[in-house]
């Protein structure tokens, strides 16, 4: 690290403090040349998976995309904001758990159906109408019948 006053890269940590759950960590140093103070902070990078489209095209993760899809599904229902973030951020650790350079939008779109199905069951529908793209409404009514059948059998 270099000073912001003189440049000099020789300093000293003068204290420690760790925030927001470890994620964040700020140092106080002092340089070793001019005495000046300053203070850094250090920020853990995470490397999320791209994702693979259904067409084949790689994106980025990015959590907003997950919030939108989840939102637009419990649109006008009872369901918090503080329960859409966590399912949220439940979603970007599986992401991370996977521990994979690149994971499919439908490994993504079928864990988004299963934390929905514990939230909302309308929300549920509304995102699995769309998430797997049905032909018609039997195929739709076929596909809820075999989800729920798979629920009674738990």
């Amino acid at each position: 690290m270099r000073c912001p006053y003189c440049k000099h890269s020789d300093d000293r940590v003068l204290d420690t403090r760790v925030h927001k759950d470890g994620e964040i960590i700020k140092r106080r140093r002092e340089c070793l040349k001019c005495k000046g103070r300053f203070t850094t902070q250090e920020v853990l990078i995470l490397s999320y998976p791209s994702v693979v489209k259904k067409d084949g095209r790689r994106e980025a993760f990015a959590k907003e995309k997950v919030l939108h899809g989840i939102q637009m599904a419990c649109q006008k229902r009872p369901v918090p904001l503080a329960q859409l973030d966590q399912l949220v951020e439940r979603m970007s650790a599986w992401a991370l758990e996977q521990n994979e350079k690149e994971i499919s939008s439908n490994s993504i779109g079928q864990r988004v159906t299963v934390e929905l199905k514990k939230l909302d069951d309308v929300a549920y529908v509304r995102f699995a109408s769309v998430y797997k793209t049905f032909r018609d409404v039997n195929e739709f009514v076929q596909s809820l019948d075999k989800t729920k059948s798979k629920d009674l059998d738990i």
